[in-house]
């Protein structure tokens, strides 16, 4: 018997970059992809749908969990916003969320907001044990991807 694991996730940070040119970074879905950690793979399906497969979780010689899922992007420049969603049937967990741009003082005030949920094919007792490692375990690939972004914003 599986469970679903509930992950909410909510950054906000600034860069010295300029508000366009974060835009053009954070839209191009397989550039800004190319931050985060532990991406396997990244399918484009056409109509700015991709499908993320990230490295497997495992200890020692066993797989505990591959996710996987696919999201939709729109851009609007003139909102200065980039939104995603799920697409349906598609792997074992479903992601939404936005980025958020606005001007500041030090180039671009930037605002992370995601929320997932992740099909964990386990036996339900172990949901009270591995759920907050879940959770702690995306909030720390979020956090990286972060700095990730950041480091690259800081040279354009």
């Amino acid at each position: 018997m599986s469970f679903t694991v509930g992950i909410n996730v909510s950054r906000h940070f600034d860069s010295p970059a300029l508000p366009d040119e974060v835009f053009d970074l954070l839209s191009d879905v397989p550039r800004s992809a190319s931050h985060f950690p532990d991406v396997e793979r990244l399918d484009d399906l056409g109509g700015n749908a991709f499908r993320w497969t990230m490295e497997k979780i495992g200890i020692g010689e066993y797989t505990l969990q591959q996710t996987i899922y696919a999201c939709v992007y729109r851009s609007e420049r003139e909102k200065m916003r980039i939104d995603w969603s799920p697409v349906d049937g598609v792997g074992n967990a479903r992601v939404e969320g936005c980025w958020k741009l606005s001007s500041s003082a030090a180039g671009t005030g930037l605002q992370l907001e995601t929320k997932g949920k992740l099909d964990v094919d386990l036996p339900g007792f172990l949901q009270f044990i591995l759920s907050p490692l879940i959770e702690m375990a995306f909030a720390q690939k979020i956090d990286r991807y972060i700095a990730n972004l950041s480091e690259t914003m800081r040279k354009i």
